[in-house]
C-alpha cells in the first residue's frame, strides 16, 4: 500500500540486547543486531519493519532488549542508531516501524510512550463468516488438493463451527477446522477411488454388487461432498466451546452481566440468595478483590435504598455466587449487575427477561464507565439478549461497534442507580 519494502522480525522469546543493538566486532562470531540485518536485507532506507509479539521481550542478566527498543523507536534519537557491529551512527528516522501484540501489560510503560497504540476489537461472527467462507476455505481447499466444487460447507455449518468449534477473537481456530475437514474429505475421496479401482479390475462395474458401490454407512459413492451440521460433531468430535445464553425464566435475585474476555466477550450471571444469619455477606465463584469490593459496595447501596422495604439488614446473611466457579473473575464493570442482584432479591421482583447490563458504580451511585464494550455487546447478541444497560459515559464507544450488532439491540444509556434500578427492574428509588 505504501510502495515500501517489508521487513518482518520477530521479538518473541528475545532476552539479550545483542539481539536489537548488535555485537561488538572483538567477540567470536559477532554479527549485526536484527535491526540492521533487517535494513540489510531490505536494501532501502526506509523499508516498513514489523516488530511482532514486542509484549513478549524477556529480560535476563544479558541486559534488557525493552531499553535498547528506546532509542530504536524514538523520532528525536534513531537519527543516530549505533549497532555495536558497525560502531557508526545510521540514520534509522525514515524507517516506518509497526509493532505488534496481544496485549499492552507486558510492555514496559517508557517503550509503550513512545508509541502510538492502535487497538483492534476481534471479529464479529459475521466478519469471521465471510472470512472462512471467501479466504481460509479456498486456501484450504487448495492446500489440501482439492477442486472447487469437490467440497461444499453450508451456511448453517459454517456457523456452527464459529459458534461452538472456535473461541478466540481472531481466526486461526476457524483456519485450523477447516484444514480438519478438508482433510477429512481428502481421505473420504481416496477411499471412494479405491473402491471405483476395485471395480475396473473385476472388469465391469455394473456386476459388481450394491454394496460395493456404497460407502461404510451404507450410502451412494459421490464424489462431491456437502459438509452439514449434523456432520461437524463426527468430523470435528466435542465441541470446544460451551455459551452461556439468556435465562428463559426470570428469577428474583439474578442477574445477567456482560464481561471481557481474551477471546471476545461473554454474558455472566449474578446469582444472589438470603439466608437467616448475622447480616453477613458471602462471596463465591473465584472472585478478585476488585469485584469483591463491588459486591461489597453494591450491598451498601442496596441497603441505603431498601432499608425500609426490606427492614432489618442485620438478621439476614447474603450469598452471592458468580458461576462458573473455575473461571477467576475480576474488574469493577459488575457493579450495576450485582446492585441489580442484590435489589431483585430484597424487593423478591425478577429482573427484565433477555436484559444484560455492565457498569462501574460508586457510593455516590453514580455509573462510571467501562471497557471492552463492543466484545461485549458481541456476547449479549450471541447469548439472545434484546437489551442491554451502558454507561451513559460509553455511548461514544458504539461507534466501534458493528452495525449488524446494535441494529439488533435495544442499548439504554444510564447514569445512576436511580436509571438502573428503572430500567431493569421498573421501581423507582
Amino acid at each position: 500500500a505504501m510502495g515500501r519494502e517489508y521487513v518482518r522480525i520477530s521479538l518473541g522469546g528475545i532476552r539479550d540486547e545483542a539481539e536489537i543493538r548488535g555485537h561488538r566486532r572483538t567477540y567470536v562470531g559477532a554479527m549485526p543486531g536484527r535491526i540492521m540485518e533487517g535494513i540489510k536485507r531490505s536494501r532501502v532506507n526506509n523499508p516498513v519493519v514489523v516488530l511482532d509479539e514486542i509484549d513478549k521481550l524477556t529480560l535476563d542478566y544479558q541486559g534488557d532488549p525493552a531499553s535498547a527498543l528506546l532509542e530504536v523507536l524514538d523520532p528525536e534519537q534513531n537519527h543516530s542508531f549505533v549497532d555495536h557491529y558497525l560502531n557508526v551512527p545510521y540514520d534509522l528516522s525514515k524507517v516506518f516501524f509497526i509493532c505488534t501484540a496481544n496485549t499492552t501489560e507486558g510492555i514496559p510503560e517508557p517503550l509503550l510512550d513512545r508509541m502510538e497504540v492502535i487497538s483492534l476489537s476481534g471479529y464479529t461472527p459475521l466478519e469471521k463468516y465471510q472470512i472462512g467462507r471467501k479466504y481460509l476455505l479456498p486456501k484450504a481447499m487448495e492446500e489440501t488438493g482439492l477442486e472447487k466444487g469437490q467440497i461444499t460447507i453450508t451456511q448453517g455449518a459454517l456457523k456452527k463451527i464459529i459458534s461452538d468449534y472456535t473461541m478466540e477473537a481472531g481466526v486461526r481456530g476457524l483456519r485450523k477446522q477447516l484444514d480438519k475437514i478438508c482433510r477429512y474429505a481428502v481421505v473420504k475421496l481416496l477411499e471412494q477411488q479405491d473402491v471405483e479401482a476395485e471395480a475396473d479390475d473385476a472388469g465391469n462395474r455394473a456386476d459388481l454388487p450394491e454394496e460395493a458401490l456404497s460407502d461404510e454407512k451404507g450410502g451412494k459413492i459421490q464424489k462431491k461432498f456437502t459438509i452439514k451440521e449434523s456432520d461437524l460433531k463426527n468430523i470435528l468430535d466435542k465441541k470446544v466451546a460451551s455459551h452461556d445464553l439468556a435465562l428463559k425464566k426470570a428469577i428474583p435475585g439474578v442477574a445477567t452481566g456482560l464481561a471481557w474476555t481474551q477471546a471476545g466477550g461473554e454474558i455472566l450471571f449474578v446469582e444472589t440468595v438470603q439466608t437467616e444469619g448475622e447480616g453477613k455477606i458471602q462471596l463465591t465463584g473465584q472472585l478478585g478483590d476488585v469485584m469483591k469490593e463491588s459486591a461489597e459496595l453494591a450491598y451498601t447501596l442496596v441497603k441505603s435504598h431498601f432499608a425500609k422495604e426490606v427492614g432489618d439488614f442485620g438478621k439476614k446473611d447474603i450469598h452471592i455466587h458468580v458461576p462458573e466457579g473455575a473461571v477467576p473473575k475480576d474488574g469493577p464493570s459488575a457493579g450495576v449487575t450485582l446492585f441489580t442482584a442484590l435489589s431483585s432479591l430484597v424487593l423478591k421482583k425478577p429482573v427484565k427477561k433477555k436484559l444484560a447490563m455492565t457498569g462501574e458504580v460508586s457510593l455516590r451511585g453514580e455509573v462510571l464507565p467501562i471497557g471492552g464494550l463492543p466484545e461485549k455487546l458481541m456476547a449479549a447478541h450471541r447469548a439472545g439478549i434484546k437489551t442491554v444497560l451502558i454507561p451513559e459515559k460509553n455511548v461514544e464507544d458504539l461507534k466501534d461497534v458493528p452495525e449488524e450488532i446494535t441494529a439488533k439491540l435495544s442499548v439504554i444509556p444510564i447514569s445512576t442507580i436511580q436509571d438502573v434500578a428503572k430500567e431493569s427492574l421498573g421501581i423507582e428509588i
